[in-house]
């Protein structure tokens, strides 16, 4: 199933998310409203709440607190990218200005404590226990996950064991919340809830691999980003991390300086060295690996259009170039 279709598939579920997230994204705080609707329409993929609708949708959900999950799912995600930037001083995301580099991090950073207490204001609307206990575990271990790439942070001898924590708790947790509370709203089984949840967590980690190979094999127009950002903040990820452990000596010294010191300046010889050691194969490998898992748990969901659009997104999560 080409992304398009899945587009026309959720249309109408879609809009009613997007016209949810316009109305709570609404605020007597101009800043607010200026800021929120930047990085909200700034051109995301909306992938977590589309998850979150096709799975509700493949489960069989007839109702719409699934708009709602979608909406605050994506506002979550929102505060934690303003956060991200303003910790990471990025200057570009999706090929825009940065929501910090415009308006500055003190405000780039309270306007995403005002989506996350938003996004919580309306769990609460929810009345549902489970929902809240599901996404105040998710937005704890997010938190964690961003202070464990912290204590990464120009570590050379951060392991492959580490950059997995970290990748499980700061991206994968939200993609498993979004496919877990599919099968919660649903009413599904603790097995089928436990399938969802797995698809998201494999889902989330194969996505985030790739978005480490594109960081040094793709270019700036494609990831709207600088390409090296990843090396140029000092961040060990796993192209890094294999080249280190097959690479020469002179090769390993010099990726270790650059994740010790961070910038650009060898960026030409780490790419070089990238390539020669065969790092972003490996990487795309495991992506392949963790993509093939959520097509796995899957294998129970009964067939509709909704699951095909999740195997294709498994599929597109390791096959895209952006």
């Amino acid at each position: 199933m080409e992304l398009a279709e899945i587009d026309t598939l959720i249309a109408d579920d879609m809009g009613a998310v997007n016209r949810c997230i316009q109305d709570r994204l609404s605020s007597d705080v101009v800043l607010i409203n200026q800021i929120g609707h930047h990085i909200v329409n700034s051109g995301g993929k909306r992938l977590r709440p589309i998850l979150h609708l096709l799975g509700a949708r493949a489960l069989g959900y007839q109702g719409r607190q699934h708009i709602e999950l979608a909406a605050l799912i994506e506002f979550i995600h929102t505060a934690t990218l303003l956060h991200d930037d303003v910790v990471d001083a990025s200057e570009l995301r999706r090929g825009q200005d940065t929501a910090n580099s415009l308006w500055g991090n003190e405000a780039s950073v309270l306007v995403g404590d005002f989506l996350y207490s938003r996004a919580f204001q309306m769990m609460v609307t929810l009345n549902n226990m489970r929902i809240m206990e599901i996404l105040a575990d998710a937005t704890n271990t997010i938190a964690e996950g961003e202070v464990q790439q912290l204590l990464n942070v120009h570590d050379p001898d951060t392991t492959e064991q580490r950059y997995y924590q970290v990748i499980h708790n700061k991206t994968a947790k939200l993609f498993e919340s979004a496919t877990q509370l599919a099968a919660v709203i649903s009413l599904k089984d603790k097995q089928q809830e436990q399938a969802m949840a797995a698809y998201g967590i494999h889902l989330g980690t194969a996505f985030q691999l790739v978005d480490d190979c594109l960081d040094y094999s793709s270019t700036a127009d494609e990831i709207g980003k600088n390409v090296g950002d990843d090396l140029a903040e000092g961040k060990p990820t796993l192209p890094l991390i294999y080249s280190m452990q097959v690479g020469s000596p002179e090769q390993v010294a010099s990726i270790r300086q650059a994740i010790e010191t961070g910038g650009r300046a060898n960026i030409e010889s780490i790419l070089a060295t990238i390539k020669s050691t065969g790092a972003i194969e490996y990487t795309a490998k495991a992506a392949q690996a963790e993509a093939d898992k959520a097509i796995s748990c899957l294998a129970d969901i009964a067939d509709s259009p909704f699951k095909e659009a999740m195997l294709s997104l498994a599929r597109f999560s390791v096959n895209r170039t952006s």
